[in-house]
């Protein structure tokens, strides 16, 4: 910035970063006054000595310009400049953006810092907030120096880069992503545009980012908290596992319904085990009440303990077509077989296909109760209680069975 005193002279002062600033300084401030000579090698290690605490540090320098100077060019910083000092300012990160860390390191996500800030203080910072790999940095003199090859090998294991542009931003989301990496990037400034949009997701900053940021990401925390991507990852993992349990439950019993007739018709049966209405009741009133409970299932202990899913894993993965299979003949097994011994029995047609449809809803209500968990078994006390909406949805049933029958 030029500035004026009331006799006409003439000042610049600069602000910026320690080494552009330092190699640009012939003399320094004293406690006497200007002095001549400067010791570059001197404020360099003090810069490497507050950059290892954390701080981010700035260089502050000056020069006399000729008198009534009126117009400022990059060339009159360029040499010549009396350092004043270095500015050290520190943000200690939230005690939350600490755990969020560790969070994501337990969950398969790998947190890495792209800064413009000095290696050093990179490299403190990235410590203090755990980050896996603190040990080495890339600047971005380093990466504008490497082809697409070399970078690529170093991008999976390197998680601090510092002194970056918003072109080496971008270089490092796409190679990540060639690399078959899932990448979120979180920004603020204009210069981070780029890289949200590229970004699989692109989280702008709500309070302190620019509307361009803002508009070029896909998400938008409105408290700039990191901790809060990290409680979205886990509601959407929440949200997609309970996706998952609705499926897994819908497709059985309907898959059970359909073998249930299927079967009657390939053994030349007179009389169906269910009715059209019956049919009809089972999918609209059971199935679906029952699967909408699902939609309120908390998230699964240990949700963050898993490793990321693959995005190219189908929904009905082999595990689901065998589980699917393997329900849906349990459901036809009970309920046909129910339906013919009753017939042997002596019971006529409307008292069989009352029990079968009987034993079909409640062989759902059991299996609710089992599809509120993937993989861990269902019981234990968060299986059977865990979850009112399914209780609230099993009691509304049997009262709309017991209506349905009687």
């Amino acid at each position: 910035t030029l500035h004026h005193d009331h006799g006409g002279g003439s000042f610049v002062f600069v602000k910026g970063a320690p080494e552009q600033v330092l190699q640009r300084c012939a003399s320094h401030w004293s406690p006497s006054g200007p002095a001549s000579g400067f010791d570059v090698a001197r404020w360099e290690d003090r810069l490497e000595k507050l950059g290892s605490q954390g701080y981010r540090v700035l260089a502050v320098a000056m020069k006399t310009l000729p008198k009534h100077t009126v117009q400022l060019n990059f060339s009159d910083i360029d040499q010549d400049l009396m350092f004043l000092g270095l500015c050290g300012l520190i943000d200690p990160p939230r005690p939350e953006a600490i755990e969020a860390v560790a969070t994501c390191q337990r969950a398969g996500i790998r947190v890495k810092m792209i800064t413009g800030d000095h290696r050093v203080t990179a490299m403190a910072i990235a410590e203090q907030v755990g980050l896996i790999n603190t040990a080495k940095a890339l600047t971005g003199q380093d990466i504008t120096a490497m082809d697409d090859a070399e970078l690529s090998a170093l991008v999976d294991e390197t998680d601090i880069y510092a002194r970056v542009t918003p072109e080496h931003k971008l270089r490092l989301v796409t190679l990540l992503q060639a690399r078959g990496q899932v990448v979120s990037m979180t920004g603020d400034g204009v210069n981070d545009a780029p890289a949200l949009r590229r970004a699989d997701v692109g989280v702008a900053m709500g309070l302190s980012g620019t509307e361009v940021a803002k508009e070029s990401a896909e998400m938008v925390l409105t408290d700039d908290n990191f901790a809060t991507i990290v409680n979205a990852i886990k509601e959407g993992r929440t949200v997609y596992d309970n996706l998952r349990k609705a499926i897994l439950f819908i497709l059985p019993t309907n898959g059970g319904e359909a073998l249930v007739m299927l079967g009657a018709i390939m053994l030349g049966f007179e009389h169906f085990p269910l009715t059209p209405v019956q049919i009809l009741w089972v999918n609209m009133i059971t199935a679906a009440t029952l699967a909408l409970a699902l939609a309120f299932e908390p998230a699964e202990r240990g949700i963050m303990r898993r490793p990321p899913r693959d995005p190219r894993e189908p929904v009905l993965t082999r595990l689901f077509l065998w589980r699917i299979l393997f329900v849906s003949v349990i459901l036809v097994i009970g309920t046909f077989g129910l339906f013919v011994w009753q017939l042997e029995s002596g019971a006529g047609i409307e008292y069989a296909r009352t029990v079968a449809v009987n034993t079909l809803v409640a062989y759902e209500i059991f299996y609710l109760f089992n599809s509120r968990f993937i993989l861990e078994p269902v019981l234990n006390r968060d299986g059977l209680l865990g979850n009112r909406y399914v209780l609230l949805a099993v009691g509304l049933l049997v009262l709309f069975q017991l209506g349905f029958t009687y």
